[in-house]
């Protein structure tokens, strides 16, 4: 009798179990099988495309792989621009004469290292202007050295005796550069006449204080902004730009990171700690396969890709809405050639990595559930024969 209670309660825990498709039983996400039966997707759930990774397919995301060279930068790219005054700056003016006698130069003057005058410094006013003698206010705001000299020498020609004119910048207070966040010196600088590029200006403030592979440089100038990773400037130099007087440098650290769940070593979110790295790197960053559980067939990583590159991976994307296509890639490392294609599988920041129970775990589960619940029905029946066979030793003790 009590052989077929247990029998009939274990029939019935697993038919309620199969009924349910194992939905009751604990895990960590769902079967391999599932993941590859539902890429069609229900009208309830986001429909996501199902892709096997191949040489093919690492080919094609290899040719989309991000890079911001022809892009992030195209628009702010010149040549070194010169330095022009603006109001507030300090200039110095020093007038020639070609001999004595005449405006600035008396026949009297006597012995003199030179023909030749010496105006004070002077700031631009907030009109624009410089002062020089007999010539007047000459505007110099916007304008270079060079041409403020040709105004003065204009403005001397018929008065003075061959007049010549040399401008200099004495202090240089608006052609600026701002180099703020995660550098070792942040600062405000004035612009290189030479002209110098975004990683110069960086170094002049120190250098970033984090390591290259997690810092980002943000570039604002005249309205607009552009960003870039620190490591595209070193590796790729057509980014590495000329800055511009004005220009603000903001760099700031924003480490790339993944999530892994699933039949891992361990889950959660982990950290690149470098500029690239592979989906093989990637899983054993999470602590690699689960020997235990883990189904190597059934590694799959999470990622949006754009449309463009879906269509050149096979996918049929009319069912997709919007410009972003879910697709999940599948790695099978039961295949020994797995593990050279999760080496080149280069992975993005915010991918989400997932490995499957193998289905001998999940079978695992229901006869573990299966025990437990035979376990809870003959419990009270052993107690109850016990408290019988207690009973007659009782009665037939002497």
């Amino acid at each position: 009798m009590q052989f077929r209670t247990i029998a009939s309660l274990s029939l019935v825990a697993l038919v309620t179990c199969l009924s349910a498709g194992c939905s009751m039983m604990p895990a960590s996400g769902p079967q391999g099988d599932a993941v590859r039966a539902s890429e069609a997707g229900s009208p309830e759930s986001l429909p996501y495309a199902l892709v096997k990774v191949t040489p093919d397919v690492e080919a094609v995301l290899a040719a989309f792989s991000p890079r911001l060279s022809n892009q992030a930068t195209k628009a702010f790219r010149s040549d070194p621009t010169e330095i022009r005054f603006g109001v507030g700056d300090v200039v110095s003016v020093t007038i020639f004469e070609a001999a004595a006698g005449g405006l600035f130069i008396p026949l009297e003057a006597g012995v003199r290292p030179g023909n030749f005058v010496t105006i004070p410094n002077q700031n631009v006013d907030h009109n624009g202007f410089v002062s020089v003698p007999y010539a007047g206010a000459i505007r110099a705001k916007g304008r270079t050295p060079a041409e403020v000299q040709q105004a003065i020498v204009e403005a001397l020609k018929n008065r003075a005796i061959e007049p010549q004119a040399v401008v200099t910048l004495i202090d240089q207070r608006t052609s600026l550069i701002s180099v703020l966040g995660e550098v070792n010196s942040p600062s405000r600088f004035p612009a290189n006449a030479a002209g110098e590029r975004i990683l110069d200006a960086i170094t002049r403030a120190g250098g970033p204080k984090g390591q290259g592979f997690d810092t980002w440089v943000m570039l604002e100038r005249g309205g607009r902004r552009t960003t870039v990773p620190f490591g595209q400037l070193v590796y790729e130099p057509i980014n590495n730009i000329y800055v511009q007087p004005n220009d603000t440098i903001y760099v700031y650290r924003e480490p790339q990171n993944f999530v892994a769940f699933g039949a891992s070593g361990s889950q959660g979110q982990f950290n690149f700690d470098a500029w690239r790295i592979s989906l093989a790197e990637g899983v054993a960053k999470a602590g690699g396969l689960n020997d235990s559980s883990a189904d190597p067939a059934s590694v799959f990583l999470y990622r949006g890709e754009m449309r463009d590159v879906a269509e050149r991976l096979g996918v049929d994307t009319r069912r997709f809405p919007g410009d972003i296509v879910p697709v999940i890639y599948n790695v099978n490392f039961r295949d020994p050639s797995g593990f050279f294609l999760a080496t080149k599988f280069q992975m993005r920041a915010k991918d989400v990595v997932f490995i499957s129970n193998a289905s001998s775990v999940e079978a695992a589960k229901v006869m573990q559930f299966i025990r437990l619940v035979t376990a809870t029905v003959n419990d009270p029946i052993v107690a109850a024969q016990n408290a019988v066979l207690l009973r007659t030793a009782i009665k037939t003790a002497p």
